[in-house]
């Protein structure tokens, strides 16, 4: 394993949940699409690094090399916004905050002090007091099939505002990282085909590759040496 991953839910309802990893050898790596943006703080010997990645609407090949590497990240919910910094901004890309001191970066101006695994919830619930978190609820309301009273081209407005991703964008990645984990949990390609909504498994196989980077095949039989990056259970949208 290049990496272990640990995760947990969090009490904020900014929050989806955090990680939290170290590198255990130099190899390759894949970074699966996802629909969230984050804040990763990445530690190597004496330096600190803290970074805002956008949602990933494509798999990408990585390599890594560096042993000994600290990694940990806040997924934020969709429709949570950082106004200064919008994830429509950061599709498939990413920025590394300036550092202030060493034990602070600086963002929107201020100087802020670079949070832990620990005090995430604490230091989240300071970016939402200062108003650089705000959330649109639209987005998971209308993501859970719920009637709106907007009209389409608005919702779409609001989606892309909130996510820098369309509805049909943000449910494909879902539905693909869903269908990933029911293969990884031992359930039959046909089976995950009809769980996840494809119309085939031609569809499944098509969608996996461009999100995942893998064939169904090559997730159940774990032929492929590559590592994909968290892959937290989830539920497709209806």
């Amino acid at each position: 394993m290049l990496f272990d991953f640990e995760e947990r839910l969090s009490d904020s309802p900014f929050v989806e949940r955090t990680w939290r990893a170290q590198s255990e050898r130099t190899g390759a790596f894949l970074s699966v699409a996802a629909t969230h943006w984050e804040i990763v703080v990445s530690r190597y010997q004496d330096e600190t690094t803290v970074t805002v990645r956008g949602p990933e609407t494509k798999v990408t090949s990585l390599n890594v090399t560096l042993v000994g590497a600290e990694f940990f990240g806040i997924i934020f919910k969709l429709g949570t916004v950082m106004p200064y910094l919008p994830a429509s901004a950061l599709v498939d890309g990413d920025v590394d905050l300036p550092d202030a001191s060493g034990k602070a970066f600086w963002l929107n101006g201020s100087a802020w002090q670079i949070p832990t695994y620990e005090n995430v919830d604490t230091f989240v619930e300071r970016l939402t007091r200062a108003d650089l978190l705000v959330c649109d609820p639209i987005v998971e309301s209308v993501l859970r099939g719920e009637p709106q009273e907007l009209s389409p081209r608005s919702i779409q407005r609001r989606f892309l505002h909130a996510t820098g991703l369309t509805q049909g964008s943000i449910r494909q990645i879902e539905r693909a990282r869903y269908a990933t984990t029911l293969l990884q949990q031992g359930v039959s390609i046909l089976d995950a085909v009809m769980r996840a909504g494809y119309a085939d498994q031609p569809h499944l196989t098509r969608s996996l590759k461009c999100f995942i980077g893998k064939t169904p095949d090559q997730i159940i039989r774990k032929t492929e040496p590559e590592q994909m990056s968290l892959l937290f259970k989830t539920e497709p949208f209806p």
